[in-house]
């Protein structure tokens, strides 16, 4: 009875288990002349035998760019660059273009095996397809490594001026092509391509827009350090420049000597710029040896007048008995219009209050009189003020605008009839 295949088993039986197994096991026998060629652009090949070099060349690991140099090939350099995080040879790719047209090939293969009913296949293409989605995404993640590495090394410590530009814009055009790399994924499109496929969907549409929203958060970061960095590099660029002209200025003019501006009596416009400053003197209370410089200082100030004083006194009376007067003017206004609203109530019409006063021969203005009544009405509790009603009397002040002047004011009780008919 034979035994059953296991999951290793199965990888080890797969034909490109050994092929990539033996091109691995080849790397890593050359690897220290390999890392010398990567280190120096060219590999020595010396460093091999001819078998070795053979190898090496059917691998596709070598390759000869011209009859007579030997260089690593391009996936190889990206290989060791990525492992070992070069940044300087590192070249991420963020153009996803390649990658859609990938994984519209893959959900097309993996519907056709699911439509013959192939579960191996179907499983076989949606790892391919797993595996394309995560390559896409780690591209994006590996590209904006690259640059928070190319804004926190080689911007900052470049030697030149013209070196720190093209580090800026060589920051620029990597984060444009990431921004664009962003904006060629559809995901109304990769709706409708996933259908009503719940793990396509999955995969295509919500892992996916989660991936792309994390390192749209990252580049994010990314542009707020590099617009710091610009605007750092702009204020270093202007002391540089004022630096380097007077300099240019010294060497034109070698005996100009720098004026003592503070003590001279006319200083250039362009120097004079601030407000002179007053000097301050304080008492200085903790030295017992001016205390008696500090007792003339207190004698010699003028005492007030004690006529001043009553001045101040009479003054002050004046104005409190002034407040008491007209605080009971207001009291007996007041009093004086409750009076007028018990009139209404005892009163089977409705009575005027211009009439009122007159007929009283009350001391109040009218109109401080009959604003008085309108602050009363107004400001009785909303059950009262339905027993009343209120017709105010005004004509038009102007007819170019609304502004009307209350003559008179007419109140009576809000159950009789021939008030209603009077309004």
């Amino acid at each position: 009875m034979s035994q059953p295949l296991t999951p290793k088993s199965t990888a080890q039986s797969n034909p490109l288990f050994e092929l990539g197994k033996e091109r691995l096991e080849l790397i890593g026998k050359h690897a220290e002349a390999l890392m010398q060629g990567y280190i120096k652009g060219q590999v020595d090949e010396s460093e091999f035998s001819q078998q070795g070099l053979q190898k090496l060349l059917d691998s596709r690991v070598l390759f000869y760019p011209d009859e007579q140099s030997l260089s690593l090939r391009p996936i190889v350099n990206e290989l060791i660059a990525s492992l070992t995080q070069d940044e300087r040879k590192r070249q991420i790719n963020s153009d996803v273009g390649e990658h859609l047209d990938q994984i519209q090939t893959r959900v097309q293969s993996l519907q056709a095996a699911r439509q013959k009913g192939d579960f191996g296949a179907s499983e076989h293409q949606m790892q391919l397809l797993s595996e394309r989605v995560l390559d896409m995404t780690g591209q994006f993640g590996d590209a904006i490594e690259s640059l928070w590495h190319r804004l926190n090394t080689e911007f900052g410590f470049v030697s030149s001026l013209d070196d720190k530009i093209l580090e800026i814009e060589l920051a620029q055009r990597q984060l444009r092509r990431i921004l664009d790399g962003f904006s060629i994924i559809n995901f109304d499109d990769l709706i409708q391509l996933a259908g009503s496929d719940g793990a396509l969907r999955k995969l295509l549409v919500s892992q996916l827009q989660a991936r792309i929203s994390e390192h749209s958060g990252s580049l994010l970061e990314v542009q707020k350090r590099l617009v710091l960095l610009m605007s750092r590099f702009r204020q270093q660029q202007d002391k540089a420049l004022l630096i380097n002209r007077m300099s240019a200025f010294l060497r034109q003019h070698p005996s100009f000597q720098v004026g003592d501006y503070p003590n001279r009596s006319q200083v250039p416009a362009v120097i004079n710029q601030a407000h002179g400053i007053h000097a301050q003197a304080f008492i200085a209370l903790d030295r017992p040896q001016d205390s008696y410089a500090l007792a003339e200082l207190a004698r010699a100030i003028p005492r007030e007048p004690e006529q001043d004083l009553q001045a101040d006194k009479q003054t002050e009376g004046f104005s409190m008995a002034l407040q008491n007067l007209v605080a009971t003017e207001q009291k007996q206004l007041a009093k004086d219009v409750e009076d007028f609203f018990l009139q209404v109530i005892d009163s089977p019409q409705a009575i005027s209050g211009v009439d009122y006063l007159a007929e009283k021969a009350l001391p109040w203005e009218p109109e401080m009189w009959l604003f008085q009544i309108v602050a009363e009405y107004e400001g009785m509790p909303q059950q009262n003020k339905q027993s009343f009603m209120l017709e105010k009397d005004s004509a038009p002040q102007s007819r170019f605008n609304q502004l009307h002047i209350i003559q008179d004011v007419t109140v009576g009780m809000g159950f009789f009839g021939d008030f209603q008919a009077a309004g």
